[in-house]
């Protein structure tokens, strides 16, 4: 079985979908060394993702999400001989016929299309053809495969959900030693919330900034600040024009985008964790942060009640008080605090990248011996 990769974003991009091909190719090397790999990276990332013998490096000059990227990608494409591709960025090579899987994270770019840059929005146009030129589909939750198959019409059949896990790094730590380093090289507060992701409308910022203002207000709660991981996104001007009006100024802590030691520290040190978004594919953020024994609050929508299970408070992304009383149920209830630490740990040890990857290796054997679902023929225009 000769099987190929597109793993051109991981130069781009360093968290997301990134994230998501390098677990994958590590742990598919460590699980696999009958099956020939063919890893396609950037042109400037030189260095292989994977060294196991049976996993080969190969150059991509195809630039990613731009408009001649589907007719140069299939034409480097027929250099190679593959059994199949998979494209772990939604879209695969349209004009190839080398058989693909592809994995769709999530259908957000549906949801919140004004959010989109005008390239973005090109490129996730194309989901229609995608989901219906592929052999097989890989979604991370029950919540996106029925998105996959309510909005695009795909086939049950047709979708494998495999779900994603908190890398390794993440676990418990000393939480004294964590928020003293912390402290030391960020400026925060002692005692925080904390928040991690793209800084954007999207992701409910506004809400949690609501949240932590009605916190401070009708709580009490003058000790607690509120701290924010992640790159600035689409619109995240919004965001910091809120933080003036609200005058939280002083107790709310922007730190962008940080190294994920630093990260795996600010979860252990972090009162909890508050991932108040809309919508998500999978929501790995909750994940790292019970891997770490930080209690978690999540929205009650999507996927994230399926990731998280009893093992965090669950709530309204919509309505920003009953994110306050759950913020200060841990601030102030020790109990359940301790009982949420413990119940997160145990949550996040069910997810693996190791089974990951091995329920990845069964779709790959799955289309290549021929019983996936056949790819519907997807009509080309010439322009």
């Amino acid at each position: 079985m000769r099987v190929g990769i597109d793993a051109r974003l991981s130069y781009h991009q360093p968290a997301g979908i990134s994230r998501y091909t390098t677990h994958l190719i590590e742990e598919l090397a460590q699980l696999d060394r009958e099956t020939t790999y063919t890893v396609f990276q950037h042109r400037k990332q030189r260095k292989p993702l994977a060294t196991a013998p049976n996993f080969r490096r190969r150059t991509l000059f195809t630039p990613v999400h731009t408009r001649v990227e589907q007719k140069m990608l299939a034409a480097e494409l027929s250099f190679h001989s593959l059994d199949l591709l998979h494209s772990t960025d939604f879209i695969p090579p349209l004009y190839s016929n080398v058989p693909s899987v592809i994995t769709v994270h999530d259908l957000a770019f549906l949801r919140w299309p004004h959010f989109l840059t005008e390239s973005h929005a090109a490129y996730y146009s194309q989901i229609d053809q995608a989901v219906r030129h592929a052999q097989h589909i890989i979604v991370p939750s029950e919540s996106t495969k029925s998105d996959v198959v309510g909005r695009l019409g795909a086939s049950p059949k047709k979708i494998s959900v495999i779900y994603e896990a908190a890398a390794s790094l993440y676990c418990p730590l000393s939480k004294a030693q964590s928020r003293a380093a912390m402290q030391d090289k960020y400026g925060i507060p002692e005692k925080y919330i904390f928040f991690v992701s793209t800084i954007e409308p999207r992701k409910n910022v506004g809400g949690l900034l609501d949240a932590f203002h009605h916190l401070r207000k009708c709580y009490s709660v003058e000790d607690t600040g509120l701290v924010l991981a992640g790159k600035p996104g689409w619109l995240y001007e919004e965001v910091y024009r809120k933080v003036e009006q609200l005058d939280l100024g002083q107790s709310t802590f922007f730190l962008d985008r940080v190294p994920d030691e630093d990260l795996h520290q600010l979860f252990v040190g972090a009162r909890c964790h508050v991932h108040p978004a809309f919508y998500e594919g999978f929501g790995l953020s909750p994940l790292e942060a019970m891997a770490c024994g930080t209690p978690t609050i999540v929205s009650n929508t999507s996927s994230m009640p399926e990731v998280v299970g009893d093992a965090g408070l669950i709530v309204d992304p919509a309505d920003w008080e009953e994110i306050a009383v759950a913020m200060h149920r841990l601030l102030t209830d020790d109990e359940l605090h301790q009982e949420l630490c413990q119940k997160g740990l145990q949550r996040a040890s069910v997810f693996s990248w190791g089974r990951a990857a091995a329920e990845t290796l069964e779709v790959y054997r799955m289309v290549c011996g021929g019983t996936a679902v056949p790819a519907a023929s997807v009509h080309h225009n010439s322009a």
